[in-house]
């Protein structure tokens, strides 16, 4: 820390009220509240992630360096059959206690005071309780933590299984060439849910989502074809071609061609070859100029 101990000491006593709050529409319905912190307060979170070394397990895919969610689905293409789960409001259940339930499977607990202080620092308040915000540059190592007994114990019970477990953040997604298998799992992660979290973290339920090669399979927005391949998706793609073609045309306004140029990166990075297919079609220098494009 490079401030007087004292400065800190009374900054982190109103830092959990030091957050701008604002609400983002989810991409089906309804609005994610995001919480984010002060510059000060962020810089004091990210030294705290210098400073300790929070432990992950293998199975969390999400917030770790060389991971994405194309790692997510390669996990899965190969498999038949698919399960995905989802944990209802995810960072905002993640509290004090159950962060000093799994700190202290892990390490001695601090002191009082310390502990008292690193609630202050990692905590956001809202209608009066703490929890972990979606906004705060150490909410996601602090999430991958707080599941690191339940990814234990899931993946040792899905080895058994020969089912293949991974989790995403929230996205809690199954796969095995067992058939019928993949049923027994969601009451058996509810009831491990209940045993660790004491009903903190739940299921939500409405998000239960089986599928197998008969169906499309997707996982973390990702197409798994059938023949052990990812794929960014028939309509994905179709909608790319119709975009680059009015881009060629002049008819895409600034904030269509920002939205395309992403697309583009994205499609390059999951499915290469579709990439090329399109500097085939429409020119290579065509695709480089627009994607290169200042907006």
């Amino acid at each position: 820390m490079d401030r007087d101990e004292l400065e800190i000491t009374e900054f982190l006593m109103n830092a959990p009220d030091k957050y701008k709050v604002y609400a983002i529409p989810k991409r089906k319905q309804g609005y994610r509240i995001i919480a984010q912190p002060s510059r000060e307060l962020k810089h004091y979170q990210r030294q705290l992630q210098d400073f300790i070394i929070f432990p992950k397990h293998k199975c969390a895919m999400a917030y770790r360096k060389g991971l994405s969610i194309k790692n997510n689905a390669l996990s899965h293409v190969n498999n038949s059959y698919l399960l995905k789960l989802d944990l209802e409001n995810f960072f905002n259940s993640i509290t004090p206690d159950l962060f000093w339930s799994v700190w202290s499977r892990t390490w001695s607990l601090p002191s009082k005071e310390d502990q008292f202080f690193l609630e202050k620092l990692i905590f956001w308040r809202f209608q009066g309780s703490l929890i972990l915000s979606v906004g705060a540059p150490s909410s996601p190592s602090i999430s991958n933590f707080c599941m690191y007994y339940f990814d234990s114990e899931v993946e040792a019970i899905c080895t058994k299984m020969k089912i293949t477990y991974t989790r995403y953040a929230d996205d809690l997604t199954f796969s095995s060439n067992v058939r019928n298998i993949l049923f027994e799992i969601p009451m058996l992660i509810e009831n491990i849910l209940n045993e660790q979290f004491k009903g903190l973290l739940r299921l939500n339920s409405s998000k239960t989502i089986f599928s197998s090669k008969a169906h499309n399979r997707h996982v973390t927005g990702i197409t798994l074809n059938n023949d052990g391949k990812i794929s960014l998706g028939r309509d994905r793609k179709r909608y790319i071609k119709h975009k680059v073609h009015l881009y060629t045309l002049g008819m895409l306004d600034a904030t269509e061609l920002n939205h395309l140029k992403g697309m583009i990166t994205f499609a390059r990075f999951i499915e290469p070859a579709f990439f090329k297919s399109l500097e085939t079609k429409y020119n290579s220098n065509v695709i480089f100029r627009l994607t290169q494009e200042k907006i």
